[in-house]
C-alpha cells in the first residue's frame, strides 16, 4: 500500500532508500530539501513492509505543451535487499493510479543508461522509450 511522507519524520525515513539511488544526497540536508520540493508540487511516496520502508518515489503533476497534463516521477526505488520482491510493481501501479486520477494525459520517467535492470522492468511494466534526453552540466 502506497503511502505518502507527510511529517518530516516521514521523509526522514525514506532516505536510505532514496540514497541508494541518489547517492549524492545528505541525510542531514533531506528534509529541508523535500520540503523545498514540495513547494514545486514535489510528492514523495513509499511502501513499507514488517521491516521498514523497502520502496520510495518522488513525483510531480504538472501541464506542459508537449504532454498535457502529466505525472512525471522524479525518481523511484525500491531497496536493493528486497528486489525483485514485487514493491517497485506496486509504486508504479499506485502511481499509475493517482496520474489517472487526476486526469493526467501521460505517465512518465527518465531512467540514465546505465541503468539495465530498471530498463527490464519498465519494459516489463508497458512503458516504451519515447525520447531521448539530454543534459549538459553547466559550470558556474
Amino acid at each position: 500500500m502506497l503511502k505518502h511522507a507527510k511529517t518530516d519524520e516521514d521523509i526522514a525515513r525514506c532516505f536510505p532508500v532514496m540514497a541508494e539511488l541518489r547517492t549524492h544526497l545528505q541525510p542531514e540536508s533531506f528534509v529541508s530539501l523535500v520540503r523545498q520540493l514540495e513547494q514545486g508540487g514535489y510528492r514523495l511516496a513509499y511502501v513499507e513492509n514488517g521491516n521498514g520502508i523497502v520502496a520510495v518515489a518522488g513525483y510531480r503533476i504538472s501541464t506542459n505543451l508537449f504532454l498535457g497534463k502529466n505525472l512525471y516521477v522524479d525518481d523511484l526505488v525500491t531497496a536493493d535487499r528486497v528486489r525483485s520482491q514485487g514493491y517497485g510493481e506496486i509504486l508504479l501501479s499506485s502511481l499509475r493510479d493517482i496520474a489517472r486520477a487526476n486526469d493526467c494525459a501521460h505517465f512518465h520517467l527518465d531512467s540514465g543508461t546505465q541503468r539495465k535492470q530498471a530498463h527490464k522492468f519498465y519494459f516489463r511494466q508497458g512503458m516504451t522509450i519515447s525520447s531521448y534526453h539530454f543534459d549538459e552540466k553547466l559550470t558556474r
